[in-house]
């Protein structure tokens, strides 16, 4: 059986995709050897170098006379890279204000160039490069299968009680992060409720849940049946092991969403649509318990941790309007015994923005993060890529009110990658089929 699965792997593993380019080699290569880079301690660094050499290699081939085609959403990548630009620009002013120090701008600036940085970078390369999505769907799902073979192993070791961190790789020296990043562990028992949790390839558990939902998606949007199959088993499992909350709602949630939003200029689904509001209106009372309900038994569920969350935001939030509200404090700062010592600023993208970048830097992602998602709406009622695209919005839509977007660049970056590939317009992406909401998206392309 284990040897038909491999000549199975074997066979169509890349059938489909022979004549990939460089590029998709390197992005898909990046995705695929995720558990192997983990091991070695150096996925924290795959991301900044794959990124920004590209993004050399782009303005190279730029310089050079290349030319790139001329395409409607131009200004909205221009955006992205202002955007950039902003955060940099508050996070040295910050610096200057509450006097930091050369040294730590020196310092803030490279942790700028491995995060904030690298968001919009990934943007402008699915924008400019030749990628296709598809690509990108099949790395996801082979991270899937990885994930299958090797939690039996994981939850073994559990059982076992085999000791829960195996090393901390040397190449921490290189990564300027804390030791989290650098750390291989085979579980994690949680602190608040004594149950175990598996990271995988993650700094901490929930960061699980927003991976290996951006790979679930991706799988969603597979072709080939048995790869699509692996991604969301695999995916789905990292997601359930991790233990996240956000994590489960997101599994849920998004699939659904994404199918009805680009369904808004079809006749059909607009009335059910209507009928579904009527419908929410007659039994608003059951429907609003019902929904309080549950998302009172999910804070209770680890009721320490909500705690914890809602005193950093609280804590930021007043600090900000009282101390620093245009530019922001420039760092995170350690908290008290109150918040478990947890850095002031983490645990949600907003509080954190508001908090270190000040109105500026907030405003300055914000702005290009809505109108990227309301231009992705008018896309993928046309486009598929944009659809998924549209999906990877909704999902760092979600973990940014429970995780910090920038802290986990380093592996959320294919999301950014397919947000650039969706903003494109491509006349050999669009689907006029339905999508089956309890399947997968079937992709079949007509011309205009």
């Amino acid at each position: 059986m284990i040897n038909d699965l491999i000549n199975t792997i074997k066979n169509q593993r890349w059938r489909e995709f022979k004549e990939r380019s460089q590029d998709e080699v390197i992005f898909a290569s990046s995705i695929t050897f995720t558990f192997l880079f983990y091991m070695l301690g150096a996925l924290y660094l795959v991301a900044p170098v794959v990124g920004w050499s590209l993004f050399a290699m782009l303005i190279a081939r730029r310089l050079s006379g290349e030319k790139f085609s001329t395409k409607s959403t131009r200004w909205l990548i221009i955006l992205w890279c202002l955007s950039a630009l902003i955060l940099e620009a508050s996070l040295i002013i910050a610096h200057i204000d509450f006097n930091l120090g050369f040294g730590k701008i020196v310092k803030s600036t490279i942790g700028w160039a491995k995060g904030w940085a690298l968001l919009s970078i990934f943007i402008v390369l699915g924008y400019s490069l030749k990628i296709r999505y598809q690509v990108i769907c099949r790395a996801a799902c082979l991270v899937g299968l990885i994930a299958i073979l090797v939690s039996p192993a994981l939850i073994a070791a559990y059982i076992l009680s085999l000791p829960e961190t195996l090393y901390v790789s040397p190449l921490k020296i290189l990564g300027g992060s804390g030791p989290e990043f650098f750390t291989i562990r085979l579980y994690e028992v949680d602190p608040f409720n004594g149950r175990p949790r598996w990271r995988f390839f993650a700094p901490w558990a929930p960061a699980v849940g927003f991976v290996a939902n951006i790979y679930f998606l991706c799988a969603w949007f597979e072709k080939n049946t048995f790869w699509r199959s692996v991604g969301l088993i695999g995916n789905s499992l990292m997601i359930v092991l991790a233990a996240s909350r956000m994590g489960l709602i997101v599994l849920i949630l998004v699939p659904t969403s994404v199918w009805c939003l680009s369904r808004l200029t079809r006749t059909w689904f607009l009335i059910l649509a209507a009928v579904g509001v009527l419908a929410i209106g007659i039994f608003f009372d059951p429907i609003f318990e019902l929904i309080s309900s549950t998302i009172n038994d999910i804070k209770a569920s680890r009721a320490d941790s909500t705690r914890v969350r809602e005193s950093l935001a609280n804590i930021a939030v007043h600090r900000w309007q009282s101390e620093a509200y245009w530019f922001g404090h420039g760092v995170v700062e350690t908290g008290t015994h109150l918040v478990e010592f947890m850095p002031i600023g983490s645990h949600h993208n907003w509080y954190g923005l508001l908090f270190v970048k000040g109105m500026l830097g907030f405003l300055g992602f914000l702005i290009p993060f809505v109108m990227t998602f309301f231009i992705l709406i008018i896309k993928a009622q046309y486009q598929v890529s944009s659809r998924l695209a549209l999906g990877m919005c909704l999902i760092l839509g979600f973990f940014s009110l429970s995780e910090n977007i920038e802290a986990l660049a380093y592996m959320t970056w294919p999301a950014w990658l397919l947000i650039g590939i969706g903003i494109k317009n491509s006349i050999n992406d669009t689907d006029t089929h339905e999508a089956n909401l309890l399947g997968h998206f079937r992709l079949k392309s007509e011309s205009k």
